[in-house]
């Protein structure tokens, strides 16, 4: 359990205060020079084992440098939008591609639709002709290969032919690494382009082209996050008040660390740094897990295997109000591009301090080649072991919904237990069923995390296979109403959402990992059954 808040670390714009005794892993990182060697990029850092990837992977130490070269032209080219009475942007994209912008956007409430997604609902709900007409689509995607995102671009571009826009090519901006497939298509078919820092890996790319350009198009003041990052950069290497550095010792004190937005200005960030965290800590059988809350003290928020950390825009290090009972155990508050950085030198700091490599992500292609594998060889046939109203039943013993949820909650009793939730499904359409999450936290002393899939694919889905493995999974599918195809493709998007969940499921059970699926045969009736019966749960 954490003391009242005794130590506050301000510098660069951005505070954070912690009661977390965390004395004695910040006097490990000053004594070896952790600040400095990453400020220098050495690669040596965390072990031999890790210093090749680490090598092409430090851009995102100083990569706002490189990003303010990203300012005119992306000004130029919003200007050219706007005369074609684009007011909209559309971004296509995964992970490190699409949870930076999200942040930004929500932040400073510039509109993005973000597709990082298979559902066919959620993507129709984009193609209509009168939202087409006024909408350019940024298409980004590290690699250039990325299925979802190659998925939504055909989807787009069909739509786009379908209303008659002519020159559609000039309708898409495509940010990817130098030499990629993505690459090749922009300059062929006369797309914009704008390539990225290639030695910066996803999860760290928030001031790259990745998190500027959308954010940038949608008329957000890009600069600025630049300037804010900048500034904070000159703390790193700080002797006095380094507060990356004690926000690093934090992520690595505890097995899980929450996170909820405080109301002061910055709006998801949680959902970023879940990536950032999940994916860059979670391996080797350890590392830290991250809950995003859905607001300050929301069920969960605490415990004794946990951190319970708020975010927020404000300059002050502390709540405005708030009994000590309600403190959370750390604090930390600044702007937007501080935060970015702030928390990507945090990561680094708590792999340094856990013994994990912070940059590379073992796990992560396990489920995309299942998914590969069932798109070419059909889905596996899979029986409900009972049907309760409009939820099919697999994987558990019981024969009702109340049931089913009762025995994962059984499962995570146990030590290091946590619960994570997968939803395939339309997280607009279908946002009502995340309310499960806060619901089954009420119910047990587990962490219980919530993801959207395909996304957390790309984010906590390492932390599920290779991070510590006593995790209970409870993975929600739906029916499809009206499914989209996927032109240029032999399967749809709901036959890829299908595949998707079939393929990250067989990763948890080669595990055994307790797995238990919840099959909506119809969405609204079976979101208000699932509800319902968690309510019935003591």
């Amino acid at each position: 359990m954490s003391e009242p808040m005794g130590r506050m670390e301000a510098a660069g714009g951005l505070a954070v205060t912690t009661g977390v005794d965390v004395n004695a892993d910040v006097d490990r990182l000053k004594a070896d020079n952790v600040p400095e060697r990453l400020a220098a990029k050495d690669a040596t850092l965390w072990g031999p084992g890790a210093e090749a990837e680490a090598a092409i992977r430090l851009g995102w130490v100083d990569t706002f440098v490189g990003s303010k070269e990203l300012l005119a032209p992306l000004a130029k080219l919003r200007a050219e939008l706007q005369e074609q009475g684009v007011d909209h942007i559309a971004l296509a994209g995964m992970g490190g591609s699409s949870l930076a912008p999200e942040v930004i956007s929500r932040t400073l409430d510039l509109g993005i639709s973000i597709l990082d997604t298979t559902d066919p609902g959620q993507i129709a709900a984009e193609l209509g002709e009168a939202s087409l007409r006024r909408t350019a689509v940024v298409v980004s995607s590290k690699s250039g290969s990325t299925v979802e995102t190659d998925s939504q671009r055909r989807a787009f571009e069909a739509a786009f032919e379908g209303v008659g826009i002519d020159d559609h090519a000039k309708r898409f901006v495509f940010v990817t690494d130098p030499g990629s497939a993505l690459e090749a298509l922009a300059k062929k078919q006369g797309s914009h382009l704008f390539l990225a820092d290639a030695n910066v890996g996803g999860r760290y790319s928030a001031l790259t082209a990745f998190g500027l350009v959308p954010a940038a198009l949608a008329g957000g003041d890009v600069a600025e996050l630049i300037d804010q990052a900048e500034t904070f950069a000159a703390t790193i290497t700080s002797e006095e008040d380094n507060p990356a550095l004690v926000l690093g010792a934090i992520i690595a004190n505890k097995p899980t660390i929450t996170v909820a937005d405080d109301g002061s200005g910055i709006v998801g960030l949680g959902d970023w740094a879940e990536q950032l965290i999940a994916e860059s800590l979670g391996k080797d059988g350890k590392g830290t897990l991250p809950v995003v809350l859905e607001g300050p003290a929301a069920p969960g928020a605490r415990g004794s295997d946990r951190v319970y950390a708020t975010v927020g825009g404000s300059s002050t290090g502390l709540p405005s109000s708030g009994s000590a009972l309600a403190m959370p155990d750390a604090v930390v508050n600044g702007p937007l591009g501080a935060q970015f950085l702030a928390w990507e030198l945090a990561t680094a700091y708590a792999g340094y301090l856990i013994g994990i490599d912070p940059f590379n992500q073992p796990n992560v292609t396990e489920s995309k080649e299942n998914t590969n594998r069932i798109l070419a060889e059909g889905l596996p046939d899979e029986r409900p072991h009972a049907v309760d109203g409009a939820v099919e039943i697999y994987g558990s013993h019981s024969t009702t919904v109340a049931g089913a949820l009762g025995e994962i909650l059984t499962d995570a009793d146990s030590p290091d237990a946590y619960i994570a939730v997968l939803a395939y499904l339309d997280r607009i359409d279908d946002a009502e069923v995340a309310g499960l999450r806060a619901a089954l936290a009420e119910r047990t002393g587990a962490p219980v995390t919530w993801g959207w899939g395909p996304r957390f694919l790309h984010s906590t889905g390492q932390f599920h296979k290779g991070g510590r493995q006593t995790g209970v999974f409870l993975q929600l599918t739906g029916a499809v109403g009206q499914d989209l195809p996927i032109p240029g493709r032999d399967y749809t998007f709901a036959g890829l959402q299908a595949a998707q969940a079939a393929g990250d499921r067989q990763a948890l059970q080669s595990r055994e990992r307790p797995t238990v699926r919840l099959h909506l045969t119809d969405r609204r009736r079976g979101i208000n059954q699932l509800l319902h019966a968690v309510r019935e749960l003591s």
